[in-house]
């Protein structure tokens, strides 16, 4: 581990919920943590389970082929990294990542994503689960039936009873062409469950037309689980909409806010979503002026109704975000600001359960444009993951920063 670095706070940009400019902030210490991935890899992925467990997942290059490896978080570091499955040929992509997801206790999920033959992007999603803390993994299987050669990924995993639950963008109305904008042909939002056996329960469509390759992301919220993703209507608005799951069935929800963005295009910038009983915030990136801007906002009632957006940030944003709930309905926001042109800044924000903020913080100023930096929550800690190009060869940098001192440094 090497030694702790400061970082200060950046401009201050006021939010429709503070009146004057909040004091001076104070130097927070950022902590390097060693990232056990080897050179090359890319994709890396968090996830928290219920219990706190705190996973890191990576697609590591092995010639033609790659591994899905990680590492769990504990006594302060990354432990020695582990491999779910090797020599696969893997759809690796920057935004499309695999994961592997603590389910309680032993209880392990994984996916990954399989290139077919038929086009750039012809994958599908493998799923496979330990009970024994990945010393063993069950045979892979594919979460959707169609067998069509088209786009299947950008999977979220949770708990759902003893079973497995996932959601995914599933292309199998849209030939071989992701990027279709037909609404006839047009991506679309699925669900399943899987039991113990990997015996697949159900496959039901949660959102006929979805944005075609923006990540989703779910919660558990008192209501049960809650997704969020990037939604599409007829017209091509791309805002961020919300799902409830109840009694193993999803219903489609509002939209998080009115932002109206309207784009022909997919923007590869998916909602982060964070939940604590009745209280859930929703962090998104949207540009429905031409102006890029993080947003923020908050419920009390599972998500049935939302406060009015808190801008986090919009002085060069390019999203990406990432959302921590601190306890207490305060939550931690992490987003990208653009530096030349394939760099990236990575900066956090507190926000407290009023969604008045605290001052913006630089974390790394080193960060691939095109990459999905993660964060989440381990004990009194902030754990940061990122992608940065170090001796012309991307590289996984890490690290941790008090919860206590972000509070603080207002």
């Amino acid at each position: 581990m090497r030694g702790p670095l400061l970082i200060v706070a950046g401009i201050v940009t006021l939010v429709s919920t503070a009146c004057s400019r909040p004091p001076a902030a104070l130097p927070i210490e950022l902590h390097r943590l060693a990232a056990p991935a080897a050179a090359y890899s890319t994709g890396p992925r968090l996830s928290t389970g219920t219990d706190g467990r705190l996973i890191l997942s990576w697609m590591e290059p092995r010639d033609e082929v790659s591994a899905l490896r990680y590492s769990e978080h504990s006594d302060g570091q990354w432990q020695a990294a582990k491999t779910v499955v090797d020599n696969v040929t893997m759809f690796v992509n920057w935004a499309d990542l695999p994961s592997v997801v603590p389910l309680g206790d032993a209880h392990l999920a994984a996916h990954w994503l399989v290139k077919r033959p038929g086009g750039v992007y012809v994958y599908d999603i493998a799923f496979s689960q330990s009970f024994d803390d990945g010393r063993s993994w069950a045979p892979p299987i594919a979460p959707h039936t169609d067998g069509t050669p088209t786009q299947h990924g950008f999977v979220s995993i949770f708990p759902d009873g003893g079973k497995a639950g996932l959601i995914w963008l599933d292309g199998r109305n849209t030939s071989d062409d992701p990027s279709n904008y037909d609404v006839e042909s047009g991506m679309t939002l699925r669900g399943a469950l899987i039991d113990k056996q990997q015996t697949l329960h159900r496959e039901p469509v949660i959102d006929e037309l979805v944005c075609s390759c923006c990540p989703t992301d779910v919660a558990i919220a008192a209501s049960g689980p809650v997704a969020v993703y990037r939604d599409r209507s007829e017209a091509d608005v791309r805002d961020i909409r919300i799902a409830h799951m109840i009694d193993d069935e999803w219903h489609i929800g509002r939209r998080v806010a009115e932002d109206d963005w309207m784009i022909d295009a997919c923007p590869v910038n998916g909602p982060k979503i964070v939940a604590d009983g009745q209280f859930i915030a929703v962090a998104w990136f949207t540009a429905s002026d031409d102006r890029g801007v993080v947003k923020l906002s908050l419920s009390n009632d599972s998500g049935n109704h939302f406060s009015a957006p808190v801008e986090v940030a919009a002085d060069q944003a390019l999203g990406r975000v990432g959302l921590v709930h601190l306890g207490n309905n305060d939550v931690a926001v992490s987003w990208l600001a653009r530096k030349g042109a394939d760099g990236a800044w990575l900066r956090v924000r507190y926000f407290d359960a009023r969604g008045v903020s605290g001052a913006s913080h630089a974390v790394s100023d080193a960060v691939r444009a095109l990459s999905v930096p993660q964060m989440a929550r381990s004990g009194d800690q902030l754990i940061l993951v990122w992608t940065e190009r170090h001796d012309d060869a991307n590289r996984l940098a890490s690290a941790r920063l008090s919860i206590a001192d972000l509070r603080q440094a207002q």
